[in-house]
């Protein structure tokens, strides 16, 4: 169902929630918000390359799905092992299993309407405060009044998860969907959480995720995308990272016509380190805009950022990367690398990597490239017996798989590899490099 971007839909979604009252007033406050705020100006640097016109909702409105279908449950497909997992469809639960042993635990894993009825004080500290703000634009004031629903993971002090926990967003509505996902990793915990976000929608994605890791947690994010048809899709991911404690996030995108996305960490605290991978695989005329932060408030704080983008058709990226050191974040390690790969002449890459320094006994490096492919090395790829096509695809794959040798997920590498595959038009992926080798030793050899 539905309906308008107006005060008596903002009621509907908190009766559907039947969450707390502190929930409800936030709601309220947001939509007041989103009310009166316009959309972010196309002058402003950051939405200068994808005017926020692109992402505006006129003529949709949010959809309250009451209750999920089965059909949900096709996203966890390649990325379910044994360990807990979560359907949801347009923000409703469609299916959960394996939460019920984490509970011995102390662990709470589950929708996030479910946590706001039975879970509301684990909640209130966190949500819609830890990461995301409805005062930071329209978009975020959206996301908070109208949050359609979402997953809550909760790991109490010094418990350790060693299976990974995986969420399938089905998305199939032709209006706004708002996801929401918060994790809180209390200290000395541990734990990986893989999201998948897919379904035919054809309406607007309005995402946020917050991840707060306490001091000494270790965490393990990857929010993969591919959504099908012409949906648009904004999000905030953001992570605040404690004393000692350790965030590694993935963000891998593949489908929707439009995206564009803020990725940040957060380091307010001595010894927090973040990894931040990407890998974006765009076609046609797909447009991909993504904004990145690292935030070194602290220090002694490190951060390693890698996102890797591949373009065929006349698609095209923007890459936006920050570090900034505040004043007294001495001794940082601050890294930051964006490589881009044209495969069509019509495609187009933009990087534009940034560092804000305001301490001066600091390691920060950054840097970017765009390339496209070299006609004398799939030559030689051909001499050795491979297509053009299968040449292509295995520098794709090999461009890639810096990204994916640091994954520590076996299921997500794989996701990754068939995505590509897909992309690439191939049946099914060619494997990792060191099969491609064998690949061409066998073709030496029959030669």
């Amino acid at each position: 169902m539905r309906e308008a971007f107006d005060r008596a839909t903002v009621d509907r979604l908190a009766e559907l929630w039947q969450g707390p009252e502190w929930l409800r007033q936030r709601r309220q406050q947001a939509w007041e918000l989103f009310r009166s705020l316009p959309l972010p100006p196309s002058t402003h640097e950051a939405w200068r390359r994808t005017p926020p016109e692109r992402l505006a909702w006129d003529g949709l409105g949010p959809v309250l799905q009451e209750r999920g279908d089965e059909v949900a449950q096709q996203g966890l497909e390649g990325l379910r092992g044994d360990g807990p997992a979560l359907a949801l469809h347009n923000g409703a639960v469609a299916g959960s299993w394996g939460a019920e042993r984490l509970r011995q635990a102390g662990v709470v894993f589950c929708d996030l309407r479910t946590a706001a009825r039975e879970w509301p004080d684990l909640l209130e500290p966190f949500l819609f405060r830890a990461g995301l703000r409805a005062e930071e634009n329209a978009f975020t004031a959206q996301h908070v009044a109208f949050a359609t629903g979402g997953v809550f993971l909760y790991v109490p002090a010094g418990v350790e998860l060693e299976e990974p926990l995986v969420v399938a967003d089905w998305v199939d509505g032709e209006g706004l969907v708002a996801p929401h996902t918060l994790v809180v990793l209390e200290p000395r915990s541990r734990a990986t959480l893989v999201q998948r976000r897919t379904g035919p929608g054809t309406g607007l994605v309005n995402l946020g995720v917050e991840l707060v890791v306490r001091d000494g947690a270790q965490l393990g994010y990857a929010q993969l995308q591919d959504l099908r048809g012409p949906v648009r899709e904004f999000g905030v991911v953001r992570a605040r990272v404690g004393r000692d404690a350790t965030v590694r996030t993935l963000v891998a995108s593949f489908g929707a016509s439009v995206e564009k996305l803020f990725v940040e960490s957060v380091l307010d605290s001595p010894g927090g380190s973040s990894e931040m991978l990407g890998a974006f695989f765009a076609d046609d005329a797909q447009h991909y805009d993504v904004h990145t932060l690292q935030e070194h408030q602290a220090p002694h704080t490190a951060s390693d950022l890698l996102y890797k983008v591949a373009l065929l058709g006349s698609a095209r990226s923007v890459f936006a990367g920050l570090i900034r050191v505040h004043p007294g974040a001495q001794k940082t390690n601050a890294f930051q690398s964006n490589r881009n790969l044209l495969l069509s002449p019509d495609a187009r890459a933009d990087s534009k990597p940034e560092l804000e320094i305001m301490a001066n006994d600091l390691r920060c490096t950054h840097g970017s490239a765009v390339s496209r492919l070299e006609e004398p090395h799939l030559f030689y790829l051909q001499t050795r017996g491979l297509t053009r096509q299968q040449a292509v695809h295995m520098i794709v794959e090999g461009f890639f798989s810096e990204v994916l040798d640091r994954l520590p997920v076996e299921r997500v590498r794989w996701w990754l590899e068939q995505k590509v595959a897909e992309k690439m038009g191939a049946e099914a992926p060619l494997g990792r490099v060191a099969a491609l080798r064998g690949l061409l030793e066998e073709v030496a050899q029959r030669r």
